[in-house]
């Protein structure tokens, strides 16, 4: 039986977005560290409100519903070298953003983290249906538009240049769907977090959009691709960051994104990063097994294989809220959870096993086996509590029944209050617990 979302009472996010950031000013940039501020989408210290008359269960439902058109995303990448401006790659999903300074003086800015993109873009001053942050290249002594005849140029779809050499860089581009699309010039400026700067970084700066589908508040795509932030300051961090991503229910958002081998954990468990050529841009990595409680889940041949013809395998995204099994794979998880438990189940949009619970029931832990690591997820990484704590579920789901689905993706809400580590040059992730609320 399912129930209704009205069922579930969670505490508002955020009551103004003025009294917000009256309230977060004590966490503006850091001028000893390399470390930029996380923050949720719809956190208290966002610029960005919710939508109205939603309860949190309702955002948090409406999120996870475009998680098969992310996956369907992921599955779409290519062997083609990233565009410096996001080629209708990023989708209306800004779970987490950043706080960042552009130009110089630094213009604060909110961009949305995303682990699978190689875009970096924020909305321009004047720009048409952008969001009210935005960037004011006429206020940066350190801005440049880029020339039509440059590299990064020439690998922008929707490309407009005529012949003279010294036309800026600009471009159109279908985003998202038919009818939304945006317009934008190639662009440089000097990206400042904390102490670090990373000078003359390229990014697309966003004159005007249409449509519902392009994300108004700006990209920091932290893909493999050679135009993302890691590559692009690769001299300066060696591809080394990490982040902490904050519970969707904390009021205040205090995750962090690090660059750089410095203040990186030190005795940290790690999984070999594959590199898989199908989609160049994606962090995957070799998950051989999962358990519920005690019981190892049955799993068919195939169903975890990493795959370097078809791009099968298991990727980490900051991008997608729930992590998604495939189809086979998720039904045998689920079955043995609900078995453990011993409820009935009811469903309630992307989640299939929810049931009656309480404060003294114990829930049999979910851990995902790598090669070289194991990640036990606590409750709150496997279950979404109603406030009262009456109703729960299991916070993943299936897959895309589409039959080229051939991704396991580990979302965000699994990856919450842990720190992720991505090493590129050693070619390793890792995972510690920490608390980041």
């Amino acid at each position: 039986m399912a129930l209704p979302i009205t069922a579930f009472l969670f505490i508002s996010l955020l009551i103004s977005a003025t009294h917000a950031f009256e309230s977060c000013k004590t966490s503006e940039l850091s001028s000893d560290d390399l470390e930029l501020s996380v923050l949720h989408m719809y956190g208290k210290c966002s610029p960005f409100s919710p939508p109205k008359h939603e309860t949190w269960l309702d955002t948090v439902l409406n999120m996870a519903e475009k998680d098969p058109n992310r996956v369907n995303y992921l599955l779409t990448q290519k062997t083609v070298t990233a565009a410096p401006i996001a080629s209708g790659q990023v989708l209306n999903i800004g779970n987490y953003i950043v706080r960042a300074k552009l130009g110089t003086p630094g213009q604060l800015m909110y961009m949305v983290m995303d682990t699978s993109n190689d875009a970096v873009w924020v909305p321009c001053s004047g720009c048409t249906g952008c969001s009210s942050t935005v960037f004011n290249p006429s206020l940066s002594t350190s801005y440049g538009s880029m020339d039509c005849k440059m590299a990064q140029c020439t690998q922008v779809r929707g490309l407009s240049c005529p012949n003279a050499e010294a036309s800026p860089c600009q471009f159109n581009q279908t985003y998202g769907g038919v009818d939304s699309s945006f317009s934008a010039t190639l662009s440089q400026d000097s990206f400042t977090f904390g102490g670090g700067v990373v000078p003359n970084l390229a990014f697309g700066c966003i004159n005007s959009v249409s449509g519902r589908a392009v994300p108004p508040q700006g990209l920091l795509g932290l893909g493999r691709g050679s135009m993302s932030l890691v590559s692009q300051s690769q001299s300066l961090y060696s591809g080394v960051f990490s982040y902490c991503l904050p519970s969707f229910k904390s009021y205040y958002f205090s995750g962090s994104l690090k660059l750089g081998p410095s203040g990186q954990p030190k005795n940290i468990k790690t999984t070999p990063l594959l590199r898989n050529p199908r989609r160049p841009s994606l962090y995957y990595v070799n998950l051989t097994g999962i358990t519920v409680g005690k019981v190892l889940v049955p799993v068919a041949p195939g169903l975890l294989d990493f795959d370097t013809n078809t791009g099968a395998g298991t990727i980490i995204d900051s991008g997608t809220v729930i992590t998604r099994f495939k189809a086979p794979l998720y039904t045998a998880l689920r079955d043995e959870f609900r078995k453990q438990v011993g409820k009935e189940v009811s469903s309630l949009g992307a989640f299939d096993t929810c049931f009656m619970a309480t404060n003294e029931d114990q829930f049999p832990a979910v851990t995902l086996h790598f090669t070289g690591m194991d990640l036990k997820l606590p409750t709150e990484n496997t279950l979404i509590h109603s406030s009262s704590g009456s109703l729960a579920c299991l916070a993943m789901a299936a897959a895309s029944g589409n039959a080229y689905s051939v991704l396991n993706v580990i979302a965000n809400l699994q990856q919450q209050n842990f720190r992720i580590l991505f090493d590129l040059s050693n070619s390793r992730l890792g995972i510690s617990r920490e608390i980041c609320n």
